[in-house]
């Protein structure tokens, strides 16, 4: 039986998110950094979970968010050292980070009101 091949035009009708979309995207990552790369290159900063993908992810912004994903850039933050209170030692989590750049033109407003 012959699989029937996934298209533009089938991929344009199933844009509607799913609730795995929603959990691919846990938090945006906000330093001043990432502001200024929102503000000046239209690129958004987020935290996903470890076992996702490139694609995976620009599905799922171009679902939730309803932009058009030029570029996915990932890395993985390793964990740090930390005191807490000064007497106690303990570490960091381990994060994976994914840099967006939206097309031109397109924004996404992850602060509303």
């Amino acid at each position: 039986m012959a699989r029937k091949k996934r298209t533009a035009r089938t991929r344009e009708k199933s844009r509607v998110a799913t609730v795995e979309q929603f959990d691919l995207i846990i938090r945006p990552v906000i330093t001043e950094k990432t502001m200024l790369l929102m503000q000046d290159l239209n690129k958004v900063t987020v935290e996903v979970p470890r076992s996702a993908n490139k694609t995976a992810i620009k599905d799922a912004f171009e679902a939730v968010f309803g932009v058009e994903v030029v570029d996915v850039r990932t890395s993985i933050v390793n964990s740090k050292p930390k005191r807490r209170g000064g007497r106690y030692d303990g570490r960091t989590n381990i994060v994976k980070k994914a840099i967006v750049t939206v097309k031109d033109g397109e924004a996404i407003d992850l602060f509303k009101e």
